[in-house]
């Protein structure tokens, strides 16, 4: 089905892949007839040609991109672009659109989320932006729709920033990346190693794309293959799939931690760009007659069959074939992998789902930016047209991905045919995806056609002993489930024709309700506050020595995102900095936040010019034991506050809050054993947390001890490889090291100011 080549390998005339290795060279020139060299052939990919065209350094090893265009949604917006106010922005110097499709359903929070979308609006305004009002389409189908371009790059504060399949490198990022394409700076990376995926053979009636991408994400997470490089999607079976199989796929190739996608393009992409008015935005992009990729994998698309991913993780997949013949050995598995994810918070089992040997699923969904195309919705409605859902629990909620798609459902007849089923069909919303809307029932399970179904998600409360699970399937078995009143069934099964219809885009519905300010910027234009939209607070310079108190120790293998800051409804305090913070590890750890706040007490003292043992008696022994050897230390030249510790933080969302969360409450640094995404560590650092790496094994410290970091500012000013660190006992200090990693000379100095709001300050 799926095969990993263990090293790199050369791609000739985008068709015949030569394994790298001793002959692999005197194979290509018995091929092309000419010599090759492996750099040579590294710089015929396409990613090289669009990453080369975008960097501004003058060097290919240490790219500076900047973006042609970037793209933002109402929980992202906000703080954006409060921060770039607070740095100096008079104009947004490239094309931004602010979508709302995350907040739309402005339920939470009194005025809040509404507020944000006036904010928005007004913004567009005053800078020179495009505002999508709620319910028009999802942050990544508007960009499909109207942003992408062959060769062109775009940057999204939101993980799944992914239009590849389209010709467009784009890349998901933390809110402070934006801001630094806002006031002109780069995006800096060492340029990324680039990993062929190369398909053969056409999927089988009744696979759709989210079969072919949970396949690959199952076989490339754990291993890292594609961790933080581009995925390049080549060789002859790239042309037997649609634009939308395409996208959906690429859209998902988050998951997998890769860096960012990119696909071969054709005719099929072509006429996508003449659908959408826009046939100038095509450009033909395949790789060289010879291109090295530092890996490869082969993907026959025939042998692919209905997938599942189970909780809680897109890595975590069987064919829907294999869950069905070994469900309780395999539901048994599950629950031993979420006593891990779950901390044994609650009871977890799904073996009370299984009724006569099947499994039973109590709700589908069909939504966002993965599962809400066209083609998926046509086929989910040919699939149970003439049936119907049923009337016990089972419930089937769709969600098109914009309104132009909604329109041509209805003009063709598939919006009545899912409405004549029992189904919901509702309007654009991202909602479903991190636990915003259709929550289920505790003990509930749900299968999704969206992006995630991480722990504490999709209405999982664990402190309130709520537990919901989702599975990841495509919205052809969701749909042949559903026409199964639930019981657990591929699209393989189902015997009828999936017809397919063509799509005609209606460009007046934007037209006619989106505000587009052409690039243009109106000074005068007033911005619309809400009460719940607050500055960020002050942040101090990282000072020469800091103390820091553990506050968290986390051991699951990963911390997602959503488990340092939840989603759901905590999303309407995005633009409240202070009061998002309240719910930082809420569901994961809930004493973080008190004892984060309780070592920031000093602090805060020291930046009032007050004695910090004063505001936190718990100090003085503390502070005795470090100055019996480093008397210099003083409440004039070191920091206080907080850090935690987890073995690999930050798979998943791109959200900035889950680092700027800490920041507010204290936090300096992180410690792991390494992050699980390249944007979580940038969000780190431009919040001016320290990224530190310490060396897998017993820990040299535990939850709730003091360290004491000497010569901090220093250490970072001076690039040094290792940081001394100590654990403060009674005993006296005990040393240990970490790590900073590689960090660019602006990172540093990023750290060193304390944020990117006070390195940018005006």
């Amino acid at each position: 089905m799926i095969k990993v080549l263990e090293g790199g390998a050369y791609l000739i005339n985008g068709m015949e892949i030569i394994p790298d290795g001793p002959e692999a060279l005197a194979a290509v020139k018995s091929r092309t007839g000419k010599e090759a060299d492996q750099e040579t052939a590294r710089q015929q990919t396409i990613a090289y040609g669009i990453l080369k065209d975008h960097n501004t350094s003058g060097s290919m090893k240490k790219l500076k991109i900047k973006f042609d265009k970037l793209t933002s949604h109402d929980i992202t917006f906000v703080g954006i672009i409060q921060t770039a106010r607070a740095s100096g922005l008079e104009k947004f110097p490239v094309p931004y659109v602010l979508t709302n499709c995350h907040n739309s359903l402005c339920a939470v929070g009194g005025t809040i989320n509404e507020d944000d979308h006036m904010f928005g609006l007004t913004c567009a305004k005053k800078y020179g932006g495009v505002y999508v009002p709620p319910h028009q389409a999802v942050i990544h189908q508007y960009a499909r729709e109207m942003l992408a371009g062959g060769g062109k790059m775009i940057l999204g504060s939101d993980s799944h920033t992914r239009y590849g399949a389209l010709g467009t490198m784009a890349m998901g990022e933390g809110g402070p990346e934006l801001v630094k394409q806002l006031l002109g700076q780069t995006y800096d990376i060492n340029m990324p190693g680039v990993v062929g995926i190369y398909l053969t053979g056409e999927p089988i009636k009744g696979v759709g794309p989210q079969d072919v991408a949970l396949a690959i994400i199952g076989e490339v997470f754990a291993g890292g293959y594609v961790k933080n490089k581009v995925m390049e999607f080549v060789g002859p079976g790239v042309s037997g799939l649609s634009a939308d199989f395409r996208i959906g796929i690429d859209v998902m190739t988050t998951e997998t931690t890769c860096l960012s996608s990119i696909w071969r393009t054709d005719d099929t992409i072509r006429e996508f760009y003449e659908i959408h008015g826009r046939k100038e935005e095509y450009k033909e992009l395949k790789p060289g007659e010879t291109a090295y990729y530092d890996g490869m994998i082969v993907v026959d698309l025939s042998s692919i069959k209905p997938m599942i991913a189970m909780p809680f993780h897109p890595s975590n997949t069987y064919t829907i074939e294999e869950l069905n013949a070994n469900l309780m050995d395999i539901l048994d598995d599950v629950e031993k992998k979420a006593a891990v994810s779950l901390d044994g918070a609650v009871d977890f089992t799904l073996k009370n789902k299984v009724r006569d040997g099947k499994l039973i699923v109590d709700q589908g969904i069909i939504a966002g930016c993965a599962g809400g195309g066209f083609e998926n919705i046509c086929a989910a409605a040919e699939i149970m047209r003439g049936s119907y859902i049923g009337s016990d629990g089972f419930t089937l909620s769709v969600y098109p991905a914009s309104m132009p798609v909604y329109m041509e459902l209805i003009k063709n007849g598939c919006a009545a045919a899912l409405l004549e089923t029992g189904t919901v069909l509702k309007t654009a919303f991202c909602g479903p995806c991190f636990g915003a809307g259709d929550t289920p029932a505790n003990n509930a399970f749900s299968i999704r056609h969206s992006t995630r179904n991480f722990p504490n998600r999709e209405g999982s409360k664990l402190q309130n002993g709520q537990i919901s699970s989702v599975a990841l399937m495509d919205a052809r078995s969701i749909a042949a489930t559903a026409a199964n009143k639930g019981v657990l069934t591929p699209a393989t099964e189902f015997e009828g024709e999936i017809r397919r219809y063509q799509y005609h885009f209606d460009a007046n519905i934007y037209a006619n309700r989106v505000f587009d300010s052409k690039g243009k910027a109106d000074p005068s234009a007033e911005i619309q506050f809400g009460p719940n939209i607050k500055d960020w607070p002050a942040m101090t310079a990282l000072p020469e020595h800091l103390v820091l108190r553990v506050v968290s120790e986390i051991h699951d293998p990963v911390t997602t995102t959503d488990e340092l800051i939840p989603s759901g409804e905590t999303s309407s305090y995005r633009s409240n900095p202070l009061g998002l913070a309240e719910f930082t590890l809420s569901r994961k750890d809930p004493a973080y936040v008190g004892l984060a706040k309780d070592i920031q007490l000093a602090q805060k003292a020291v930046m009032e010019g007050k004695c910090p043992v004063e505001a936190k008696p718990e100090l003085k022994p503390v502070m005795d034991v470090i100055k019996r050897t480093f008397p210099e230390v003083s409440k004039e030249n070191v920091g206080f506050g907080s850090t935690i510790f987890a073995v690999k933080p930050g798979d998943g969302s791109a959200r900035e809050q889950a680092a700027s969360c800490q920041k507010v409450l204290g936090g300096w640094a992180n410690i792991a054993n390494e992050y699980a995404t390249k944007r979580y560590r940038s969000n780190l650092i431009n919040w001016g947390m320290l990224p530190f790496t310490i060396q897998e094994g017993e820990l040299p410290f535990k939850n709730k001890d003091y360290l004491f970091f000497p010569d901090i500012r220093k250490a970072v000013e001076e690039k040094a490889e290792t940081i001394r660190a100590f654990r403060a006992g009674e005993e006296g200090l005990s040393e240990f090291t970490v790590c900073l990693g590689e960090l660019t000379d602006e990172e540093r100095q990023i750290i060193l100011k304390g944020c990117l709001i006070n390195y940018n300050r005006v």
